[in-house]
């Protein structure tokens, strides 16, 4: 059997396993063994998860009777919560995805799970045209939140039993240039990819540092992992597009404050308001936030207005109105770190050039980390982006 019936509009291209830096080299001369196999086996290695998260595996059977120790598990989309929860422990330099041949999934006794396998609310069936478009439809996701399952969701598994032999190895991802040098000179075979993918790891494409603490960033402000996050916002209630949608659809909560806002008239430009939510990012994000040794504490909402009516081109003035805002408000407002978009491009239809040199000029006074994520729309020259032009316009 195949797998090009299963693909429909959508391609499983790889298949990946999530594991420690140190362990690339044994995997690439004995495979990707089963729990059972490594343990029976007394293979060495640097484990990544905690014994708790081990544990519950080892209980859970599939419908042959194995448990899913005898089984190497391997992710459909490896940007999900299991990998979000290394993270959140480990430096993701230490951390690589292995990836395996997608063809994986017609080799004999081989299972796959609608979501994470441990959990009772994922079935583990035998992989057929409907099961895998189903599973590939449903982790065709960038990021997910917790009511609607797509944490669970994302992880789902292909199942494989003992292991998978070195030979389906297909290519391995790091989350950084210097990751993949390291393990460059590690590994034997040399004709192995091995490919930086920051963003798979949530970390930055790029980062730069104009002070001690002001940063221009290029990636996915949300997996930031700062304390407070800036969203752009008109003053008319609605969150259609953009930034502002994105924390509608994962923060429901933030998008009930700032209609509340809204409909008392209390949000204007030049006048931004602070959400403190209780509840930390992490904790919403890794797949098992109870065992996380140093979550976030929290993770606050700048409703930041850039414009009266969506419809409307960005303010400037008001920007700068309420970039003194903040920065008149930093010790009563109690912020430690703080991430913003590039206020006003975009959807706001300001320029970078215009919008740069103001928001670093303010946001330079400020004693802590300061990411300003620019504008993913269009490639930035890069003169406007030095030093020189940002802070000494």
């Amino acid at each position: 059997m195949t797998l090009e019936p299963y693909l429909g509009r959508r391609q499983l291209n790889e298949l990946y396993y999530i594991t420690h830096i140190d362990n690339v080299s044994s995997i690439l001369t004995r495979g990707i063994l089963s729990h059972s196999r490594i343990v029976s086996e007394k293979v060495p290695f640097t484990p990544i998860y905690n014994a708790e998260i081990v544990s519950s595996r080892r209980n859970r059977k599939t419908p042959d009777g194995k448990s899913l120790w005898d089984y190497a598990n391997l992710y459909f989309q490896p940007r999900n919560a299991m990998l979000y929860q290394v993270i959140c422990t480990r430096d993701h330099e230490e951390i690589a995805l292995i990836a395996a041949d997608r063809n994986l999934t017609s080799r004999p006794n081989v299972f796959v799970s609608t979501g994470n396998a441990a959990s009772l609310t994922s079935d583990i069936v035998k992989p057929s045209a409907t099961i895998i478009n189903r599973i590939l439809k449903q982790v065709d996701k960038v990021y997910w939140t917790d009511p609607d399952g797509s944490k669970r969701k994302l992880m789902a598994e292909c199942l494989v039993p003992d292991g998978v032999p070195p030979e389906h190895i297909q290519r391995i991802y790091v989350s950084t240039h210097q990751a993949m040098e390291k393990l460059r000179s590690e590994i034997d075979r040399s004709n192995l990819p091995i490919t930086p993918e920051p963003d798979w790891f949530f970390q930055p494409f790029r980062k730069r540092d104009l002070t001690d603490y002001l940063s221009l960033v290029e990636g996915d402000m949300f997996f930031s992992r700062l304390q407070t996050l800036t969203v752009s916002v008109n003053c008319v209630g609605v969150m259609g597009k953009g930034l502002a949608s994105r924390a509608k659809w994962q923060f429901p909560d933030v998008y009930v404050f700032y209609q509340d806002l809204c409909r008392k008239r209390k949000l204007s430009l030049g006048k931004p308001y602070i959400y403190k939510r209780e509840t930390s990012f992490d904790l919403q994000l890794a797949d098992d936030p109870n065992s996380l040794p140093n979550p976030n504490a929290e993770t606050w909402f700048i409703l930041f207005p850039t414009k009266h009516h969506w419809r409307d081109q960005a303010d400037i003035r008001g920007i700068e109105e309420g970039l003194r805002w903040i920065v008149s408000g930093v010790r009563e407002m109690g912020l430690k770190s703080l991430a913003l978009p590039a206020l006003g491009c975009g959807l706001g239809r300001l320029e970078w050039k215009d919008v740069g040199p103001l928001m670093c000029r303010y946001l330079s006074k400020l004693e802590f980390p300061v990411w300003i994520y620019l504008p993913a729309e269009k490639e930035i020259p890069v003169q406007f982006l030095t030093k020189e032009y940002l802070l000494h316009q």
